[in-house]
């Protein structure tokens, strides 16, 4: 296969989940999916805003979920985290209990 086959198949297997308000993120990149209302989660991001990874994705709502990605970025959604996770694909999240569970 060339490299250009490969790159083509890695972009078809992206996955977006929606966080609300027609913005998207890559599944592959969350590593966490939060709730806002603790100390250490408004600190985490307090730090974010200042040093410019901080992306509001609320559309001046409230906020109901922090999402962490690997890329060290902070998305702010108005959606609330359990909306989120389901949102990920059933199968993917069957297969990884499976795994866990063996």
């Amino acid at each position: 296969m060339s490299s250009n086959d490969e790159e083509s198949e890695a972009a078809v297997d992206i996955k977006l989940i929606n966080v609300g308000y027609g913005n998207f993120i890559s599944s592959s990149r969350i590593i966490a999916i939060i709730g806002p209302d603790s100390a250490p989660v408004k600190r985490i991001i307090q730090e974010a805003k200042e040093e410019r990874r901080l992306i509001d994705a609320t559309y001046g709502r409230r906020t109901r979920a922090v999402i962490i990605s690997d890329s060290d970025h902070v998305i702010l959604s108005a959606v609330q985290p359990e909306t989120i996770a389901h949102r990920f694909d059933i199968k993917d999240n069957t297969a990884i209990v499976e795994e866990e569970e063996a």
